[in-house]
C-alpha cells in the first residue's frame, strides 16, 4: 500500500495545504491555517505514522511549564506534549499504526491537534516568552 498517497489524499480532503512532499523518506508537511495548525511534518515510516507540531523553543529548564504541559496532556484526546531530543523545543506529538488508519481517525487526530491549539494558545504563547 502506498501510505504517503493515501495521508495526502486524507489532507487534501480537509482541505490541508501541502507544502512538502518527499516520497522516498514518507515526509509531508502541511498546513491547515483555519485551524492554526502550521508546518505540520508526518513521518510514514511502517507500522507507525508520525505527526509532529512545532510548539516553541525554551532556553532554560522551567519546572512550572513542564509540569502545566504535563498536566494538559492529561486532557488532550489524542497526542500529547514532548520535547525534542536536544531539550530546547515543545512540540505536539501524535502516532498512529498505518495498517489500518482511515480518513476518520486521520481526522481526529488534526481535529484534535486544532481545538488544543485553540484552547491552549494564550499558555504556549506565554511560555514562549520563558
Amino acid at each position: 500500500m502506498n501510505y504517503i498517497d493515501t495521508i495526502e489524499g486524507f489532507a487534501k480532503r480537509l482541505q490541508c495545504r501541502i507544502l512538502y512532499k518527499h516520497e522516498p523518506t514518507g515526509i509531508l508537511k502541511i498546513d491547515n491555517q483555519p485551524d492554526g495548525i502550521h508546518n505540520l511534518i508526518i513521518g510514514i515510516a511502517p507500522p507507525i505514522l508520525i505527526m509532529e507540531q512545532f510548539l516553541f523553543s525554551f532556553k532554560d529548564d522551567h519546572g512550572g511549564m513542564f509540569k502545566k504541559l504535563l498536566q494538559k496532556n492529561r486532557d488532550t484526546i489524542h497526542g500529547a506534549f514532548v520535547i525534542n531530543e536536544e531539550g530546547n523545543k515543545v512540540l505536539f506529538r501524535y502516532t498512529m499504526q498505518l495498517e489500518n488508519i482511515d480518513f476518520n481517525e486521520f481526522e481526529g487526530a488534526l481535529n484534535s491537534l486544532g481545538l488544543l491549539l485553540s484552547e491552549y494558545s494564550q499558555q504556549i504563547i506565554d511560555f514562549s516568552k520563558l
